[in-house]
């Protein structure tokens, strides 16, 4: 697996273009400065050809905002979680869904899957889709081990979305909607004691002050997009274009290595500070096999006839 000092140091084999001919594009993230997506979209910056100033950490605008800002032009490129826009689309957090993959493996078909049905949406409403980013698999951080499904039941959920948020509810647990940096204040007003999550925003949330053990659920995992106001891309001219594509795809390939290099550096910083890491048992992965049934079920009707097909290419 390389390593980030190996990933950054990628020859960057961007287009010379004149400074006169080069725009002046702005970016809105969500994503700390620190995260493992934004190391990745600086690098691609940096490669484009073109000049992008990134505002990471919801700076320019919230996270909720920056589709809508990409779309208005408000802003010429964005960065957002996918599954936080779901309302919209179901298509958006097909990923999502407990048990449609458990390995990375899973994860690259999927992406590759669904990927032009996510370009083609974004399209209609103005935008040019640049790559899908992925994240580590889900696991849940608590006090004491998972052992077998019953151990849910009575537990108080952080969830980040509307499909982790129904897990909850499926395992006998009360999931609770609350973004990353309000995970600390919940443990300590006990609204909490448990949380969904990555590792790596387990371990940037400390989740060692509030739990004692991470379970690696490998049940699901979500992607982020990265994309561009359309009009602003057809603006550029062809040399440039065809720079910013080149960067995207070695994002797109960057991107893999460094979510699984952000996986392991937070599963040995959790362990570093006593927590346990653990697989899921068979008992448990075996009970969850019900309320990923109920929630790939749920997900299809919500998706429709689009979704019928995404699902039948993927399991073909």
């Amino acid at each position: 697996m390389p390593t980030r000092r190996a990933i950054l140091a990628t020859p960057a084999l961007t287009l010379a273009l004149p400074a006169a001919a080069q725009a002046r594009w702005q970016a809105a993230s969500g994503f700390a400065e620190g995260n493992f997506h934004t190391r990745n979209l600086r690098q691609f910056i940096a490669e484009s050809g073109l000049d992008i100033q990134l505002h990471p950490n919801g700076a320019l605008l919230p996270q909720p905002q920056i589709k809508r800002g990409v779309q208005q032009g408000q802003v010429q490129l964005g960065e957002i979680l996918l599954t936080a826009y779901a309302n919209e689309d179901a298509v958006f957090d097909m990923d999502q869904v407990p048990g449609m993959v458990s390995s990375m493996a899973d994860a690259r078909r999927l992406m590759a899957v669904r990927g032009p049905a996510i370009a083609e949406r974004l399209r209609r409403q103005g935008m040019e889709l640049l790559w899908l980013a992925p994240w580590p698999f889900v696991g849940i951080a608590t006090q004491a081990p998972l052992p077998t499904p019953e151990a849910f039941r009575g537990l108080r959920i952080r969830a980040y979305s509307a499909i982790s948020n129904r897990f909850a509810a499926l395992v006998g647990a009360q999931g609770v909607l609350l973004p990353a940096p309000e995970v600390a204040q919940g443990f300590a007003a006990g609204i909490i004691n448990a949380q969904l999550t990555t590792a790596p925003v387990a371990a940037d949330t400390a989740a060692w002050e509030s739990s004692r053990v991470f379970t690696l659920l490998n049940v699901a995992t979500s992607n982020n997009a990265v994309f561009c106001n359309r009009r602003a891309f057809e603006a550029l001219p062809a040399p440039q274009q065809q720079a910013l594509r080149a960067a995207a795809a070695r994002a797109a390939e960057r991107g893999w290595a460094l979510a699984a290099e952000a996986h392991e550096q937070a599963v040995s910083r959790m362990r570093e500070r006593g927590m346990q890491v653990l697989e899921p048992t068979p008992e448990l992965l075996a009970g969850l096999r019900e309320p990923s049934r109920v929630l790939t079920e749920e997900w299809v009707a919500r998706a429709g006839e689009d979704g019928q097909r995404l699902l039948a290419a993927f399991r073909g």
